[in-house]
């Protein structure tokens, strides 16, 4: 499937927690670095890094959301099941 995206996240299980991350992230601190020290995701260890993926490989709330962003962007605060995302394209 050539509708591949490659996209970056922080977890958290709190939207309080995802909103302080945003504040961090727009007063200058790095994704990856924000990524490695807070995410619950096992990808934090790789700074976020999801790799390259499609439709249909992700949970729907993840995926409407990452495949709206432009490459660079960030993505306000999602809920999924698994608890807060912020999405780097």
């Amino acid at each position: 499937m050539s509708n591949q995206i490659q996209c970056s996240h922080i977890l958290v299980k709190k939207q309080s927690e995802a909103l302080q991350i945003m504040e961090r992230i727009k007063n200058g601190e790095k994704f990856g670095a924000l990524a490695r020290e807070l995410s619950l995701c096992p990808s934090g260890k790789k700074e976020g890094n999801l790799g390259s993926f499609g439709r249909g490989q992700m949970v729907k709330e993840f995926e409407n959301a990452a495949f709206n962003l432009q490459a660079g962007q960030i993505s306000e605060p999602v809920k999924t099941q698994y608890g807060y995302h912020i999405i780097k394209r």
